[in-house]
């Protein structure tokens, strides 16, 4: 019989969908049938690149980040997101008894589990960063009992010092069967003539994904750079020119994203670690800009622009002439030392056997 397991990342704009991508291709090349969950943009993202699935909405966590205090953004929606973990958990239940799924693959949904079907939950956050020392401690208390709930943690990076998540997801135990599985991409490198000067792709929660493009075309229109800006809105499809030497597209699939990013000559994005995984399998220099409050995006900016791969800036110090300028002096990811001890494709064919 052929498997049936079920893959539901988070939606919290398009990273965690966009890095399932590789892993859901990987199950049907090992003869998996993936079923596919999630809600808004990222289950839209993941119903586009793979029309033929069968896929399932789960409830909405609702993420929105109104204001720059990860904390109160945290604490406003916290009913609702205990809701929807709850919610999906019992949507999870059903699936496992109506589908006949034998194994789960959760990408930062933490209902998404069951007690007689292996679970494994996909994630670089093992070390949160939480400002202020008691709800720090109080937060690794709650994400440590979450995690008991899966049988393993795949954390996307590898597990040395060359690494893209720094103490984000290193020196820590909180969980006894973590492995580091390698970085994951959608992308492909391949040789492509440069088509722009710069390419925008937006993504994350609103109000703060609208109220970037809003800056950044704003200043994409007063420079001479032949700018495309991808709005990252996958509930409609959009093209026009803003100016002559600005384009607007309201959301690309894999493969023509993944052209557009190897035919610009620079790349603007935040600092999500699912960008910043893409950018690493391209090679690309880029300015990030991390979500205002979303302490692992500043986190990984700063730490990244320290080793010199890339360039950033705060969305309230938003200047993208000096910031393109800036990438002068940066290297982008150097790819010796990422391809780590074992390869995703290897660690889910494993898993597979056992099942």
């Amino acid at each position: 019989m052929v498997k049936r397991l079920l893959v539901a990342p988070l939606n919290w704009g398009l990273g965690h969908a966009s890095r399932c991508i590789p892993i859901i291709r990987s199950l049907q090349a090992a003869g998996v049938e993936p079923v596919l969950a999630s809600d808004g943009v990222a289950l839209n993202l993941l119903r586009a690149e793979f029309p033929d699935l069968e896929s399932v909405a789960l409830p909405t966590y609702g993420i929105r980040y109104d204001t720059e205090n990860m904390t109160w953004n945290v604490a406003k929606r916290l009913p609702r997101t205990l809701w929807a973990i709850r919610a999906e958990h019992e949507v999870v239940g059903r699936m496992v008894r109506q589908m006949g799924l034998q194994g789960i693959l959760s990408d930062n949904r933490y209902g998404c589990f069951h007690p007689r079907c292996p679970s494994v939950l996909i994630t670089h956050q093992l070390n949160p960063r939480i400002p202020g020392r008691l709800s720090a401690w109080l937060g690794h208390h709650v994400l440590r009992r979450a995690l008991a709930r899966f049988d393993a943690v795949w954390v996307p990076d590898t597990p040395g010092e060359a690494n893209l998540s720094g103490e984000l997801s290193h020196h820590t135990d909180i969980h006894p069967n973590v492995r580091y599985i390698g970085p994951l991409s959608r992308m492909r490198r391949y040789p492509r003539e440069q088509e722009y000067d710069v390419a925008i792709v937006l993504s994350g929660p609103e109000p703060q994904r609208t109220r970037l493009e809003e800056k950044l075309l704003e200043q994409a229109l007063a420079l001479p750079a032949y700018t495309i800006i991808v709005q990252g809105k996958t509930h409609t499809q959009q093209h026009y020119y803003a100016a002559e030497q600005v384009e607007v597209v309201s959301y690309l699939t894999s493969e023509k994203l993944n052209d557009l990013l190897l035919a610009a000559g620079a790349v603007v994005c935040r600092a999500g670690y699912s960008s910043i995984m893409d950018l690493a399998a391209l090679g690309k220099r880029a300015l990030l800009i991390p979500t205002p409050g979303q302490t692992e995006q500043e986190y990984l900016a700063e730490m990244l622009g320290e080793r010199g791969y890339f360039a950033w800036q705060t969305q309230a110090a938003l200047n993208l002439e000096k910031g393109l300028s800036a990438l002068e002096g940066t290297t982008g990811v150097p790819v010796t030392g990422l391809e780590g001890e074992e390869g995703y494709a290897a660690v889910v064919r494993e898993w597979l056997s056992i099942l």
